[in-house]
């Protein structure tokens, strides 16, 4: 069982133990059932405690159940409930550490809580896309007050418990306890044994003095605030709902609403990237106990936006950092754009200014080598051509200590090759973060064929560490997020060929979802690195077809944002993008030179060639194993390209819609003799998949 039983005088103590976080799955649930029938039981017991060991007291759902006959196997949450409501004895939860989702929905089944201070206190169902479904909606509003209760429930956000405990009125929280929290607990369990008749959640009232005013004002500012996400509504319903109906009406009404909302594509998509991020950090040759490298000192090779954006997350992290520069100027200039970045979150007051100062004293400058020699992990971040790189690593493979981990920021070029211009391959890997990288999530982690996997293992705990989402992905030209984004920019290119406008496309797959389009995606990210790789992709693939639009734009010096001049117009200081009439003009004189008739182009065709021809090349990264997992390519366009985080990422959308219907699409879009008909041959994973009538997923 995953709940132990001791007896401390007259008092049961049943602890859950299943780490991480205690959660309540199969084993853990009878445990507590077993628990609370044996004290029940024995007359020499006069109270309960329950409690949690380790970390938490419980994070609620078991994630390791999701989807199997255990998850709702009987003692069910709903049922263990029941259960404590129906003791005989009181049952007090000492709550500490970690109280969130059914854990909290356990505890407020119970007669009585006590809590240590500290104590991270939420209901974050709503973050996949559902609502409480073992009470939380209908008993919460009863102990904290209906507009606190919302409040939590439809952010999802956790509370501490001293300011729970503060709120006038509260029944959450009926004693908050110093020192040891079991003690205390056991304390006030025998202060309670004799007390009766058993205090309810169910039997306290939920109101509010102007109901329907504040629900109709709640429900109006949570659809503006979340209008793809159907959850935070029906949140908000079913707490109207425990204000307004009979408690056991209300437990029906939260139960239909929760099994409803299961089924959406929403839920669906969030429940799958809630996974995938977990699901990313697991590789299949790596065993979790894999030895770890100490990383205790930093160096970060290039003082530029991407050297300064990376130096920034180990600087949060309290981690030490040294930059090397060649000039001292470009050292200047990085150094004073970090600091210009931690400004303005203090002006904003988003970091204290004493944090910002111990940040700052961790950062360490030099123009030599010879300073950066005992790190334990150096990342380059020089321009992205491989003599650059060549030079950066023959030099660090002579200074570095042996041990140290060599990184690389490419975001293209062939880790293995940048691996054999040292003597130790095995301790070099590839870290792309992505711009700018003091705020993007993602980190693909590029596994060179001769990485070591304790070199894995320990960057990818690194990431961790910084808070970033990591991704393992082989090595190919691009890896997994700009091999698949070439291939969405790609068809950008020949929809402009057939009668698109830059601004056209952009909205519709701004409409689909995505944080911006792929033309002012170019624009931010400098329309000349696309050039550039156009250009070296000319030669080692000549067959590859592009459109030529984009080459004759940057022929015209239009690089995008930093130019004031890319596929739009831009005003200094300012980031909007206004449509220009001269590229348009650019695009009409380019296809009427290929002697073509524009044609009127609908959305679902742009959003369908764009997203469909990343699900293609996903397939393909797939098959050829640069990608462990179709979660793994989701989690990368999720956390780093914009992909609207309610549609799962490309190969989950992909899923939704049916792979046969995603291959039928393909098959007319091979019929178009502008587009590469060539590419749109359905991987052989994907043809496969759909015939099987199975998805990636």
């Amino acid at each position: 069982m995953s709940a132990s039983y001791d007896v401390r005088g007259n008092v049961a103590v049943i602890t859950l133990n299943n780490p991480p976080v205690n959660g309540l799955g199969y084993d853990t649930r009878r445990g507590i059932a077993d628990g609370i029938d044996r004290a029940n039981a024995d007359p020499a017991i006069k109270a309960i405690v329950i409690t949690g060991a380790g970390r938490a007291f419980s994070g609620g759902a078991d994630i390791r159940e999701f989807g199997t006959p255990k998850a709702i196997a009987e003692p069910n949450l709903l049922s263990l409930i029941l259960q404590a409501e129906g003791s005989a004895k009181p049952i007090v939860a000492a709550l500490h550490s970690v109280v969130m989702g059914g854990g909290l929905e356990l505890s407020l089944g119970c007669h009585y809580r006590v809590a240590a201070a500290g104590t991270q206190i939420a209901l974050p169902e709503v973050k996949i896309g559902l609502v409480p479904g073992a009470g939380g909606t209908q008993r919460l509003p009863r102990v904290l007050g209906v507009e606190t209760a919302l409040n939590m429930i439809v952010s999802g956000e956790p509370v501490k418990s001293e300011m729970l405990a503060m709120i006038p009125g509260q029944k959450l929280i009926d004693k908050m306890i110093d020192g040891d929290l079991l003690a205390g607990a056991i304390a006030f369990a025998t202060e309670v044994a004799d007390k009766r008749p058993l205090p309810l959640v169910r039997n306290l009232k939920a109101t509010h003095p102007n109901a329907d005013g504040y629900f109709a004002f709640a429900r109006n500012t949570v659809k503006a605030m979340a209008k793809n996400f159907p959850a935070p509504a029906k949140c908000v319903d079913c707490v109207e709902a425990a204000v307004s109906m009979k408690f056991d009406d209300g437990m029906r009404f939260e139960r239909d609403t929760f099994l409803a909302l299961m089924l959406t594509p929403e839920s669906k998509a969030l429940r799958h990237a809630f996974l995938g991020e977990r699901a990313a950090s697991k590789i299949p040759d790596v065993p979790e106990d894999t030895p770890q490298r100490k990383i205790e000192k930093v160096a970060v090779i290039g003082a530029g936006t991407m050297g300064g954006g990376i130096s920034m997350n180990f600087l949060n992290a309290g981690i030490p950092v040294t930059i090397l520069e060649m000039k001292q100027d470009a050292l200047d200039r990085g150094v004073g754009v970090m600091r210009k970045n931690y400004e303005a979150q203090v002006k904003k007051g988003k970091l204290k200014q004493d944090k910002y100062d111990q940040r700052m004293a961790l950062l360490k400058t030099t123009l030599s080598y010879d300073d950066i020699k005992d790190a334990d992990l150096v990342i380059e971040a020089v321009f992205e051509e491989m003599g650059v790189k060549e030079g950066v690593f023959k030099t660090l493979d002579e200074v570095m200590k042996p041990g140290a981990i060599l990184a690389s920021n490419t975001s293209t070029l062939d880790l293995n090759k940048i691996a054999a211009f040292t003597r130790r391959p095995q301790d070099v890997i590839g870290t792309h973060f992505f711009s700018p990288a003091n705020v993007m999530k993602l980190l693909e982690v590029v596994r060179g064929e001769k990485t070591a996997k304790d070199v894995l293992a320990t960057v990818m705990a690194v990431g961790k560490k910084i808070k970033k989402t990591a991704v393992v992905s082989g090595v190919c030209d691009g890896f997994i997020g700009n091999r698949m984004i070439e291939q969405y920019s790609r068809q950008a290119g020949f929809l402009l060929d057939e009668g698109c406008t830059p601004v056209q496309v952009d909205k519709a797959i701004e409409k689909f979802g995505f944080a911006m389009g792929p033309f002012r995606m170019g624009d931010l990210a400098g329309n000349d690195i696309g050039w550039a790789i156009r250009k070296r992709r000319a030669v080692e693939y000549p067959d590859l077809k592009y459109s030529k639009t984009a080459d004759l734009l940057c022929e015209m010096g239009r690089y995008g944002q930093k130019a004031q001049a890319g596929w739009y117009d831009y005003v200094a200081g300012k980031r909007d993008a206004i449509p220009s009439p001269v590229v348009v003009e650019m695009i009409e004189k380019h296809r009427a030179s290929l002697g073509i008739t524009p044609r009127k182009i609908g959305d679902d065709e742009i959003v369908q060639r764009l997203v469909f021809a990343l699900v293609n090349e996903g397939a393909r990264i797939l098959e050829e194993g640069i990608a462990s997992k179709a979660s793994d390519i989701d989690m990368i366009y999720l956390t780093g390209y914009g992909f609207p985080v309610w549609r799962g990422g490309p190969m989950c959308y992909a899923d939704t819609v049916g792979l046969f219907n995603v291959v039928q699409a393909m098959k007319r879009f091979a019929q178009n003799p502008r587009d590469d008909a060539a590419f749109w041959q359905p991987a052989p994973l994907l043809a496969k998949l759909a015939a099987e009538g199975k998805s990636f997923t």
